[in-house]
């Protein structure tokens, strides 16, 4: 069978033309093929010598070949090509990973010797693409002799639409099988004062991807100013003070944020995520390990109504109940109204006021002890920041049908949250004042 003359000769064509007929190629320990056409028989490439291809004929070719894939103006060789098409579904860190540990083995005693060069994101796409024969054009492909000597003869453009009119285009290195149109001299002059579109990959140019994720950080700065009250000084002449007034002035009317409950992760808290909203709702108190407690250990959120008559008498506030602030953002910490604690200083390491009589200046603190025993010293000295209250011990005889006094400690608590929320600048259309 008659060969293409290009097929027979590029390396970068045998590859493609291998990937399209399924017929992969192998590499080899030397020009011969292996008798059998197992994979297994495949060599690892830190000690093959040669590529060896089966179809349209047998033709192996040396790993070291430069190819006419240019990377930063060098040529690219066929152990580098073969082993980012090996790799080409891999992430960015596994392929770096990997060529690192190719080089190692090349480098070792029984290497093959050399180095494979470690191709950006973008040129390994756009050889990929082109590999695969989703397109039949690359800029990092320089063009076939032939191709090239055809293009220059009938001064064919260098743009894109006039390689498109004249010739198929010289970087994508397709067999030089199909006729050449010679183009109209007026018509090639047109085509010169083309602006020059390019594709996808030309387009999407750039040597690693780019995270724009601190750009939306920046945003919210912004957008969370545009959404201060009605009325107020937005221009640059009221100054840093006014722009800073503004930025802790409650969101508009509408759109009210939820005051945030944070309880303490301690396993020897009395109140936990799985007691805490039948606490909190009805009124009674139900241990945390037991199977009365309504919610899970394992729920990270919960939610509860209630209705506090000074802030907004007819519309009822919802309150988030976390064990955690790790998932804050700066601006949730106004939004805390109360710190439910044990005493135990380690609840507030990853707070954003660490030392406790910053926090309890902020923020209502809340101690749940049982109803006889004494106060943590630790709790009495952080002062009237902090709200002590307690209830009777679980009897298990008498079960949650004896928990009636729970209720009255419960209205205290609420009482406490709804006059510090108030102190604070609640209201019925918005949020806390940021001091």
């Amino acid at each position: 069978m008659a060969v293409n003359s290009a097929l027979a000769s590029d390396p970068l064509l045998r590859l493609r033309h291998a990937i399209a007929s399924n017929h992969p190629a192998v590499p080899t320990a030397s020009e011969e093929r292996p008798a059998s056409n197992d994979p297994g028989l495949d060599l690892n490439l830190a000690i093959a010598t040669h590529l060896h291809f089966v179809e349209p004929d047998r033709r192996a070719f040396p790993l070291n070949t430069l190819t006419r894939f240019v990377s930063s103006d060098q040529a690219v060789d066929l152990r580098s090509i073969y082993f980012a098409w090996q790799k080409k579904d891999v992430a960015i860190p596994d392929y770096i990973a990997s060529a690192q540990r190719l080089n190692e083995g090349l480098s070792a005693p029984g290497g093959a010797g050399g180095k494979v060069q470690n191709l950006v994101f973008v040129e390994r796409l756009d050889l990929i693409t082109w590999l695969e024969g989703a397109s039949d054009e690359s800029e990092y492909i320089k063009p076939l002799e032939s191709e090239a000597a055809g293009a220059s003869a009938t001064g064919a453009a260098p743009s894109a639409a006039g390689a498109a009119g004249a010739v198929a285009t010289a970087a994508s290195g397709a067999p030089a099988t199909r006729p050449v149109k010679k183009l109209n001299p007026r018509l090639a002059e047109i085509y010169n004062g083309e602006r020059r579109m390019g594709d996808r990959n030309t387009v999407l140019r750039g040597i690693k991807p780019t995270d724009y994720s601190h750009v939306r950080k920046i945003a919210e700065t912004f957008l969370g100013r545009s959404r201060g009250r009605p009325g107020q000084p937005t221009t640059s002449s009221a100054g840093a003070a006014a722009n800073a007034a503004l930025v802790s002035l409650p969101k508009k009317p509408g759109r009210r944020p939820d005051p945030i409950i944070l309880l303490s992760p301690s396993a020897s808290s009395l109140l936990r995520m799985s007691n805490i909203k039948s606490f909190l709702e009805s009124g009674t108190y139900l241990p945390a390990d037991s199977a009365l407690a309504g919610s899970s250990n394992s729920a990270n959120i919960l939610h509860i109504s209630r209705v506090l008559p000074s802030i907004d008498p007819t519309r009822p506030l919802r309150f988030i109940l976390v064990d955690t602030p790790e998932q804050f953002k700066p601006d949730y910490w106004s939004r805390v109204v109360a710190v439910f604690t044990t005493g135990q200083t380690w609840q507030f390491k990853s707070y954003k006021w660490q030392q406790a009589p910053d926090l309890f200046r902020n923020v209502l603190g809340v101690y749940v002890g049982w109803r006889g025993e004494e106060v943590p010293s630790t709790v009495k000295g952080w002062g009237r920041g902090v709200v002590s209250t307690a209830v009777e011990k679980w009897n298990h005889l008498v079960g949650a049908q004896g928990r009636w006094r729970d209720r009255e400690v419960v209205e205290g608590i609420w009482g406490s949250i709804e006059e510090n929320m108030r102190s604070r600048g609640w209201a019925k259309e918005g949020g806390p004042i940021v001091r």
